[in-house]
């Protein structure tokens, strides 16, 4: 460059010089004064020559053409496409720069390190051509290969509190293969290398993740599930294979990187991951049973409103019928509107008009005197408080400093949050109670109990059962495809490690769901893990009617078999928390999930309380005569009762001994304080807090709980899954993620209920409206 402008500078003055002689003092006086100024411009343009060069230099250094570079055969001959050995590359960079660029980026950047570790031996052909590639423009500084290098991970601060998410950037490794889509002026001056924007690779790449579990002694470890698997993502030629990047970073952790590891990580390289979805997504047994039920659905959607509109056509046999339609249309409207006519397919199709189901979801009714108007507003305010729980539970597996989140958990501010899934205990509670006083309450169902045989009295009990099933059966079941779909989906192209692959769980056990038996395993193993409880509920509901049965046959022998439940659920969750030191602490709740927290002999407590004061405000008809200050006192202390059991674990290291009596007695004071707001609202009595809960919103509310029970989990594991980045617990994003949450998962719970709740649930009033054919001898 500087002999450029000396020879500049030489050519504009020697002439001026021979020329002395010849001219005058005025013509020399001229040209001593342009002189300067000429020299001056040529050189200021020689001067932006040159950084125009070198800033554009990099779009003209190798202008190899992408199907030359692309293509095996051009890559594998090496006369073919003359490539640069490893000294000819790096002759543009001083020996003392190369050499430390060199060292700080093997270091530094892991795949800068893949680069330099790659030969024909680890790699093919084509891959190590173009790695070596890379590692020549991220010396040379070409922006394309900047962009590679910027987009992949490297080691990140944090790792003691669980950073483990070293991803790099999903989008930066896209605009290496096409032109960033924005628009920048020219008008003004900048800093940076336009080629940031419009450079691209010379050859494809594309971004893959790349597992490992680590042993290292230097981050807090929770003992819950995959929180020791780093995720290292890397912007990688497409030519590279997948195996061969799993070996080729199992010898850069075992080299370079061990050498400069202070955290005595010693990874292990578990997999990598492409981020592209496989073709047999679309052949799962799964996609083809959700896509026909939907399909089916929407049929049965669309012939009801043909039948709400054929009951406005005018007589069969007149020009109306079919009148203004195209041909095709008028015979499909008129075959349609005949096969209607049948009165059991008319029956059978009104259980999904869209129009009416709406209605049902969003009506508000006047409570009456058999109501118990309470219930509404607990179950809603349960419903939520345990999304809350799922948004911190699913976070935990995406955020950089998860020991943050699990501390925020411990805390007294968010004691509600983390002693969520105690409020379940609130819904058994409400189906003892509703089980056992309706069963009680159906005087002619009872009367017919004692007056059959065992045979009759069969029939009728499968009778219930089966409309049990009708009722909560179909939306289970479509949302555990969907649920199979969603995370065979995240599981291919989450950047991620899934560690509950319920797409594989699903597959295997999916029998075990259909036969509401899923908690009798390890929850390990469970399809819909958080679906246990439902799987209690129907547990609890056959064992009840079983009891009830006998009562009105045997009252002695069910009152014997419910004390003797009761007391045998006591015993068994202090035998089983004594021997395995149960404690409040996170991973002790987790590790002994299976044998207490989702355990039907620890969870049926609750349900038994709750079927035993049904009974005593039934059959016993317990009426406390109470003055007005004592029943507003009585309010109160349950709600007292209420908090404090909820904030019971705000101190998690008690003795196992300690800790398993406050879970059973607590879990016994829980579900009698939530009996008295039951009987209480029952009796029409209440305080200006429970007459908040009986407020007419929560009718709405309560009608979709059964839904956002089912589907908040599927929507949020889904909306984390499908984020390219991890992030940093804070309150406040907390408090708006939770916000954005609760309306997409409250949309998503209409949409469900309208399609595979409301339909069968109004076939199964349909079924238990239909008159009985009398008996003929």
């Amino acid at each position: 460059m500087f002999k450029t402008r000396r020879r500049a500078q030489q050519f504009l003055v020697e002439p001026l010089e021979r020329g002395r002689g010849a001219m005058g003092r005025r013509g020399y006086g001229y040209g001593r004064a342009i002189a300067p100024l000429l020299s001056l411009l040529l050189w200021h343009l020689c001067n932006c020559n040159c950084r125009a060069e070198l800033n554009d230099s990099t779009l003209r250094l190798h202008q190899y053409r992408h199907h030359m570079l692309n293509d095996t055969s051009v890559w594998s001959l090496a006369q073919s496409v003359p490539l640069r050995t490893d000294k000819d590359s790096l002759e543009d960079v001083t020996e003392a720069g190369r050499h430390g660029a060199h060292l700080t980026l093997t270091r530094s950047s892991v795949i800068y390190g893949l680069t330099e570790l790659a030969n024909t031996s680890n790699v093919n052909a084509v891959c190590l051509a173009q790695l070596k590639h890379v590692q020549r423009g991220i010396l040379n500084k070409q922006p394309w290969a900047m962009k590679v290098l910027d987009a992949s991970g490297s080691k990140s601060s944090g790792f003691i509190f669980g950073q483990n998410y070293w991803l790099g950037s999903r989008e930066v490794c896209r605009s290496v293969q096409r032109p960033v889509g924005i628009t920048l002026s020219r008008n003004y001056e900048r800093v940076m290398h336009y080629g940031l924007i419009t450079q691209q690779a010379p050859f494809d790449m594309d971004f893959r993740v790349v597992y490992l579990r680590h042993s290292s002694p230097w981050q807090v470890e929770i003992k819950v599930m995959s929180e020791q698997i780093l995720h290292i993502g890397l912007c990688l030629p497409s030519s590279c294979q997948s195996s061969e990047m799993k070996g080729l970073t199992s010898d850069y952790v075992t080299g370079s990187f061990a050498d400069n590891d202070i955290f005595e990580m010693q990874p292990e390289v578990l997999y990598v991951k492409d981020l592209k979805l496989r073709e047999t997504f679309y052949d799962r047994l799964s996609f083809k049973l959700v896509v026909a039920s939907v399909l089916a659905t929407c049929a049965f959607m669309l012939c009801a409103q043909q039948l709400r509109v054929g009951k406005q056509l005018p007589p069969e046999g007149t020009e109306g019928e079919g009148a203004g339609l195209p041909p095709v249309e008028s015979e499909l409207w008129r075959a349609l509107h005949s096969m209607l006519k049948w009165h059991p397919l008319q029956d059978f199709v009104s259980c999904y008009d869209a129009s009416s189901n709406w209605q049902k979801i969003f009506a508000r009714r006047e409570s009456n005197s058999r109501d118990i108007p309470l219930l509404n507003g607990l179950r809603s305010v349960c419903a939520v408080f345990i999304l809350i729980f799922h948004v911190f539970w699913y976070m935990y597996f995406t955020v950089a400093n998860k020991t943050v989140l699990i501390s925020y958990a411990e805390q007294v501010f968010f004691q509600y949050v983390s002693s969520a899934p105690l409020l379940v205990d609130v819904f058994f509670t409400i189906s003892g109670f509703l089980q056992t006083y309706n069963f009680l309450r159906n005087t002619k169902q009872m009367d017919a109990v004692r007056q059959n045989g065992l045979l009759a009295n069969a029939k009728l009990y499968g009778k219930l059962l089966f409309h049990r099933y009708l009722r909560l059966g179909p939306l289970y079941l479509i949302v555990m495809g969907s649920v199979d779909l969603a995370f065979a989906y995240i599981g291919d192209t989450s950047v991620y490690h899934i560690n509950e692959r319920f797409d594989e769980l699903c597959t295997q056990h999916w029998w075990r769901n259909l036969l509401f038996i899923q908690n009798l395993f390890d929850h390990r193993e469970m399809c819909l893990n958080w679906s246990w409880s439902l799987a209690c509920d129907m547990q609890f509901f056959v064992l009840a009617n079983a009891i009830l049965f006998l009562y009105a046959k045997r009252p002695k022998f069910a009152q014997f078999a419910t004390v003797g439940g009761l007391l045998a659920t006591i015993i068994w969750s202090y035998g089983i928390g004594i021997s395995h030191k149960f404690e409040f602490s996170f991973d002790s709740v987790y590790a002994t999930g299976s044998l207490i927290y989702i355990s039907p002999f620890v969870r049926v407590l609750p349900y038994i309380v709750g079927s035993m004061v049904a009974w005593c405000l039934v059959e016993r008809r317990l009426q406390c005569e109470l003055s007005d200050l004592q029943d507003r006192g009585l309010w109160h202390f349950c709600l007292l009762a209420f908090i404090i059991c909820i904030y019971s674990t705000v101190k998690r290291d008690f003795g196992h001994l300690i800790t398993i009596s406050l879970f059973v007695l607590g879990r016994v004071i829980f579900s009698l304080s939530v009996c008295w707001m039951i009987a209480g609202s029952a009796r029409g009595r209440g305080v200006w807090w429970s007459r908040l809960l009986e407020a007419p919103v929560f009718q709405h509310v309560n009608r979709l709980s059964y839904a956002i029970y089912l589907l908040n989990p599927l929507v949020i594991a889904l909306v984390y899954g499908l984020t390219n980045a991890s992030t940093h617990v804070d309150p406040f994003m907390l408090f708006v993620v939770i916000c954005g949450f609760t309306m997409i998962v409250y949309l998503a719970s209409v949409v469900y209920s309208m399609a595979f709740e409301v339909p069968y649930s109004n076939l199964s009033s349909l079924l238990l409206r239909r008159p009985c054919k009398p008996k003929t001898t």
